[in-house]
């Protein structure tokens, strides 16, 4: 399963790495690839919880766009 993201806030690869940890730490997730450029968080997992992302995201410091 493949579930995409849009994230506001970050300015460089140091959002993004942190972005990365926070989502590759969530239960389910097999990777994540960030873009501070596109704004993006695409993630790659098995039984992906929209809301369990979207916390690690906030709780990295970002903002995610509904």
């Amino acid at each position: 399963m493949e579930y995409t993201m849009k994230v506001e806030g970050m300015m460089c690869p140091k959002c993004e790495a942190r972005t990365k940890k926070a989502l590759e730490a969530v239960a389910g997730v097999e990777s994540a690839v960030v873009s501070h450029t596109a704004g993006t968080a695409v993630v790659t997992g098995v039984a992906l919880d929209p809301a369990a992302l979207k916390a690690a995201v906030e709780g990295a410091g970002y903002h995610v766009v509904d």
